[in-house]
């Protein structure tokens, strides 16, 4: 067996569910969410919100709060899941860097259902013409260690999160309900 899975990371493009699916596993096991979004500076949420692609350089302080936060969350004892898009390879690997036992969990889906999905999503500030730039930057983490690839399009909420869930539990030494 591989390392075991002490936190999970639940990425994938704008629209894919990561935030849904998270809710749901973490009332499924008693694990602690943490929402990536609300991590963004002003200044990225303004940039996506006009319709700009962020850069590597605007990711940078983000990403090292997600580190803060991943890191805080397993020395308190908790089991943290993150919502971040980790769309590039050096982005998963700073995360993998806070915490030993990073899982990943991948939400796979088409441009077309992201760019529906998002274009019906109320109140958030991804824009639909940010997907293609998503889907331009996505390094797929298949072939990785510690993933887990999820048909986001295929199951619904309940059904990832349960299989999300299970994929943890044989790979972690931490008890979940």
């Amino acid at each position: 067996m591989s390392q075991p899975i002490t936190a999970l990371v639940i990425m994938g493009v704008a629209g894919c569910g990561k935030s849904s699916v998270s809710q749901a596993l973490c009332q499924l096991n008693g694990a602690t969410p943490i929402e990536g979004d609300a991590f963004h500076p002003a200044t990225n949420i303004a940039k996506m919100s006009a319709g700009i692609p962020l850069t590597d350089e605007d990711r940078a302080g983000w990403l090292d709060s997600l580190c803060d936060a991943l890191r805080a969350a397993v020395a308190q004892g908790q089991q943290p899941v993150l919502t971040c898009s980790a769309l590039k390879l050096r982005y998963r690997e700073r995360l993998r860097g806070a915490v030993s036992g990073l899982g990943f969990v991948f939400l796979e889906l088409t441009p077309a259902v992201a760019a529906d999905r998002v274009a019906h999503r109320p109140g958030h500030f991804m824009p639909k013409t940010l997907i293609d730039s998503q889907f331009a930057a996505l390094e797929s983490p298949v072939d990785e260690p510690l993933v887990l690839t999820l048909d986001a399009a295929s199951k619904n909420i309940a059904q990832l999160a349960s299989d999300a869930r299970d994929w943890w539990c044989e790979h972690s030494v931490l008890t979940t309900p």
